[in-house]
């Protein structure tokens, strides 16, 4: 067998040598260099595949990333790592949204400077929006040395280059995308077989002033059509149950393609797949939530009864400031249209709470719709300024404790409403997909039907992966319990 070293000069010399058209022969980019990575570590490690750990924050589309990662790192013939400790291959995958996320990702990585200490063949990369801001990148580059590279959310499909790279010696590098492109084919590895993201468009177009995004994510691009539903369909031949369609404002999708479609006929198309599995999506934004959306939810079987949709405040002022370009009565119309569609809809929705300027006046308007509304649960957050945005630069921040205190108070509402929500379903019987054994009782299975909260419940764990009729028994304010019935 040939020698790591062997191969290393191998490879090398065909990259130095050969011109780009030549060397990778009938063989895709990712592909040669993920062959390349996979014999490298065959020489050295054998059949014993060496270990890759991915470390992921932020959004759904984070954790369909880091899936594509995962997948790429199989093909380079790694193993997943239940920790960082088992790995020689570490990636952390970052978000932007928050600081509060920003520092964690800082810290995540600082933790893993002793595994490199340890053992100085570890791999280290760093990916996701955090890095995409070049004041962050700077200070990977400058303060975490052992970081072997750093690559931006344009950049997924050159993890196999960037860690041939690093296995072959050369020197740290630090990727960031000129224009977003969409790289197909690329693998995905699941952790559960029964559930999958499925990204349908990335990027954003709508440069909401607080929202770093389109910065960091690059302008929409939908993927075509028939890409989308052959990967579906590949999905619920592996097993998949349920199936979430993902971009940063699906509602935007199929509008930059030629005679595209929209995503409502995308929905209609994906349900008409053979299988039994459930369909959902995020996130929605209202300028473009549509009649025609409204009317797939309702009239599609497989379409969970669930609409994700952002408000961020009731305050029309503060929607302007925020450049939402909707305001509440647009918004309120929508919802109403929804739930004359479809009465027993659950919908969830994200907010702010102290915007630059927000008074309590605005925040009132924020609670009142709330009350109006009756949210089955909210995603809220305190204001964090992101750097290059808009609101950043805005002057009357609101004092910490003003915000904390707003915040507080939404959080009562919001729980009180949510609890209320969640008795509508004690006494029914609801088709629940078991995702597995609940984190709190190892005798009880965590599972979830249309609506969004988890419903625990007793179960043989053969039915983990299956829809089972559960009868709801209880409700609290994030969950509910229940007891399975036969069909």
């Amino acid at each position: 067998m040939a020698t790591e070293k062997q191969y290393k000069d191998s490879f090398m010399e065909k990259i130095e040598k050969t011109e780009k058209a030549e060397k990778y022969g009938e063989r895709t980019e990712v592909e040669y260099f993920a062959s390349a990575v996979a014999e490298i570590n065959a020489a050295k490690y054998g059949a014993e595949r060496p270990g890759f750990y991915i470390q992921t924050l932020g959004c759904q589309q984070n954790e369909a990333d880091s899936e594509r990662i995962a997948g790429l790192a199989v093909m380079m013939g790694y193993k997943a790592a239940g920790d960082p400790s088992e790995a020689k291959l570490i990636i952390v995958n970052t978000c932007a949204v928050r600081e509060h996320a920003e520092i964690k990702a800082l810290s995540l990585i600082g933790e893993y400077k002793h595994l490199k200490d340890k053992d100085p063949e570890i791999i280290i990369g760093v990916g996701g929006c955090m890095v995409t801001q070049k004041h962050r990148s700077d200070k990977l580059k400058n303060s975490y040395p052992y970081v072997n590279f750093v690559f931006d959310t344009g950049a997924v499909h050159r993890v196999p280059e960037l860690v041939f790279n690093a296995v072959c010696g050369k020197k740290r590098e630090f990727i960031h995308s000129d224009k977003f492109e969409i790289t197909e084919s690329i693998p995905t590895y699941r952790k559960a077989p029964h559930t999958a993201w499925l990204s349908v468009m990335y990027g954003c177009n709508n440069f909401c002033s607080y929202c770093i995004v389109p910065y960091v994510r690059g302008r929409e691009r939908s993927r075509l059509p028939e890409d989308v539903i052959s990967e579906a369909k590949e999905l619920i031949s592996s097993g998949a149950k349920e199936i979430t369609l993902l971009g940063q404002n699906v509602n935007s999708y199929g509008k930059d393609i030629s005679n595209g479609i929209s995503f409502a006929a995308l929905l209609r198309k994906i349900c008409a797949l053979d299988g039994d599995f459930r369909l959902k999506f995020m996130t929605s934004h209202p300028k473009d939530a549509s009649d025609e959306l409204i009317s797939a939810i309702a009239e599609e079987e497989k379409i969970a009864k669930h609409l994700h949709l952002p408000v961020q405040s009731g305050s029309d002022r503060i929607l302007s400031l925020m450049n939402r370009r909707y305001d509440s009565e647009k918004y309120l119309k929508i919802i109403d249209k929804l739930k004359k569609a479809c009465p027993d809809v659950s919908i969830t929705s994200d907010i702010i709470v102290g915007f630059p300027g927000e008074t309590e006046e605005d925040f009132k308007a924020t609670l009142d719709i709330i009350k109006e509304v009756r949210y089955d649960a909210l995603f809220s957050f305190i204001f964090s300024p992101r750097e290059g945005t808009p609101a950043a630069r805005m002057e009357n921040f609101v004092p910490k404790e003003v915000s904390t205190e707003r915040f507080s108070k939404l959080l009562e509402l919001s729980n009180a409403i949510s609890l209320e929500r969640n008795k509508r379903f004690v006494g029914r019987t609801l088709k629940v997909l078991a995702e597995g054994v609940s984190k709190n009782d190892s005798n009880m299975l965590t599972g979830r039907s249309d609506s969004p909260r988890p419903i625990h419940f007793k179960g043989d764990n053969s039915v983990i992966g299956e829809f089972v009729n559960v009868r709801v028994t209880e409700a609290e304010t994030f969950s509910m319990n229940g007891e399975t019935v036969k069909r």
